[in-house]
């Protein structure tokens, strides 16, 4: 099963082999070669299938409980089906009553239902009755309260189990996350560097180290250890990860460079402004990334290929590749002064900016809204969606009444909130938008957007649109631990939340709003 697996990784992208990877698997199943199947398969955004396949393994081995926990554990990871993931972990559970990782897990569960307190009654209990897996249960209970977003009580759990507890890389990791999000990212990094002593090459510690330097200000330092990162794609076989990754100090002169999309929207737009740093050094520059983003990117780089990435071969002769975030490591970003200030670098299509100006309510000034970041599918990334993202009803209810216009700039599942919003007039043209093309010919008719922390707001910085950010608590690691300004995009103003709830920083806006609306003066 492990030589077929392993075969099969090579064409990840060739459903045939996925199916021959089922048929291994069905026929002498192992949950190592479950968890690889099933994460290739929700890799290639077969969710359906990864979910069955799951079902139908363990179902036909209900007395092979390592089959059950592993399952549970690559569903977990890819959805938020937490009700499947507890049958399983129930089944784990009547053939190993004292697995503590199942234990763990069923309560973990609970606090990403937000059932916080009976998630932490059950962690409890546990902690009782294992006392030699104290260690292990503080990592859970840390971590599970981290992602659900409590880093406060997630760190008193932690010191009082380091004041005499054993210290392991992980609850080391925890303890810097904590601070991070917590906006104490100086005092974050002696604990990263602490866990990285123990286990140097984890990738989920260097990560977090990396953002918390960002966070902290050393970007020299942090933006070298961001660009060490496995790239963080769906499609693992992709041909141009075969290709030399960009590093600082390259020669770039003549050669041609193949730059890809890697992570959030938002990603792409706040660093592909470094494409003409390479253009200046005399490269030639290729830019692939998702559809929505290359009508928008072409028009701004006239003089690079932009498409999305079956756009581009290898046949296409690239000497090097690289992600987009890697881009200010690539450039030497090491201080604030070194983030290019060319606002705007995005350019809208004028013709398009002049069509939206004739379809969008004639009242000044008009303001643009957007509430939540995209719904994601992967559990730990719901859980950040519902830590970044506010409702229609509390974003309006804060804001409203304004002198002003407003303009809906909410796309996907959450716009269907505006069918149930009964307050002031909320103007939408987002059911003929293609793409952030057409955004940003809305957005340079407005005279302000105000948006919590997702790609819409980048667009808004790069156009050069004023606009206001609607921060977490937990600010991600891009807009430092403080401050109403960003370095990234000088045009924008930040408002961070001083708790959990989104409810006091967003009358802080509205409030802002309402005096900005009365001292607004065209031009």
């Amino acid at each position: 099963m492990q030589d077929t697996v392993t075969a099969g990784a090579d064409a990840i992208d060739q459903p045939l082999n996925v199916e021959i990877w089922k048929a291994a698997l069905l026929r002498s199943p192992t949950p190592t070669g479950l968890i690889q199947v099933c994460d290739a398969l929700f890799d290639q955004r077969q969710a359906l299938d990864g979910t069955r396949l799951v079902l139908e393994v363990v179902f036909q081995h209900l007395d092979d409980w390592l089959l059950s926990l592993a399952g549970a554990t690559v569903i977990l990871r890819h959805t938020t089906c937490y009700d499947i993931v507890e049958t399983l972990l129930r089944n784990v559970l009547r053939n190993q009553p004292d697995n503590v990782p199942a234990q763990a897990f069923l309560a973990h569960i609970r606090v990403a239902q937000g059932d916080v307190g009976g998630g932490c009654a059950r962690f409890s209990e546990l902690m009782l009755r294992y006392p030699a897996e104290q260690a292990n249960l503080c990592e859970y209970i840390s971590m599970s309260l981290l992602e659900a977003g409590y880093p406060l009580e997630g760190l008193k759990i932690l010191a009082a189990h380091l004041d005499g507890g054993d210290m392991t890389a992980a609850l080391l990791n925890n303890v810097g996350c904590a601070l991070e999000r917590l906006n104490r990212s100086a005092q974050a990094i002696p604990w990263y560097e602490k866990a990285l002593a123990l286990e140097p090459e984890n990738p989920k510690i260097g990560f977090g180290y990396a953002c918390a330097l960002i966070k902290a200000g050393n970007l020299r330092d942090g933006w070298a250890r961001y660009a060490e990162r496995e790239p963080i794609i769906d499609n693992k076989a992709a041909w141009f990860l075969s290709l030399p990754r960009l590093r600082h100090g390259d020669d770039v002169r003549g050669k041609k460079i193949f730059l890809y999309h890697e992570q959030g929207l938002g990603d792409t737009l706040q660093f592909v402004r470094f494409v003409p740093w390479l253009l200046e050094r005399g490269a030639e520059v290729a830019v692939a990334v998702p559809r929505p983003l290359v009508r928008l990117l072409a028009r701004s780089y006239p003089g690079v290929s932009v498409g999305d990435a079956q756009d581009f071969s290898k046949e296409d002769g690239y000497s090097y590749a690289a992600p987009i975030p890697d881009l200010p490591f690539i450039a030497g970003v090491a201080s604030e002064s070194d983030i290019p200030a060319d606002i705007p670098y995005l350019r809208a299509d004028p013709a398009g900016v002049a069509r939206y100006a004739a379809e969008l309510p004639a009242g000044r000034p008009r303001v643009g809204l957007v509430w939540a970041g995209d719904r994601r599918v992967r559990s730990e990334h719901v859980m950040a969606d519902r830590r970044r993202s506010t409702t229609l009803a509390e974003m309006g209810a804060a804001l409203c009444p304004v002198g002003a216009t407003l303009v809906n700039l909410q796309f996907g599942m959450p716009r269907a909130e505006i069918a149930s919003w009964h307050g002031q007039a909320l103007f939408d043209p987002m059911g003929d938008v293609r793409d952030m093309a057409d955004t940003a010919c809305i957005m340079k008719n407005l005279d302000l957007v105000i948006s919590v922390d997702t790609s819409p707001l980048h667009l808004a910085g790069a156009l050069g649109c004023p606009v206001w950010l609607v921060s977490r608590w937990d600010a991600c690691w891009r807009w430092g631990d403080e401050g109403t300004r960003s370095p990234w995009y000088p045009n924008m103003r930040v408002f961070r939340a001083k708790e959990r709830s989104f409810a006091p920083v967003l009358q802080d806006v509205g409030a802002a709003l309402r005096d900005w609306a009365a001292n607004w003066k065209t031009g």
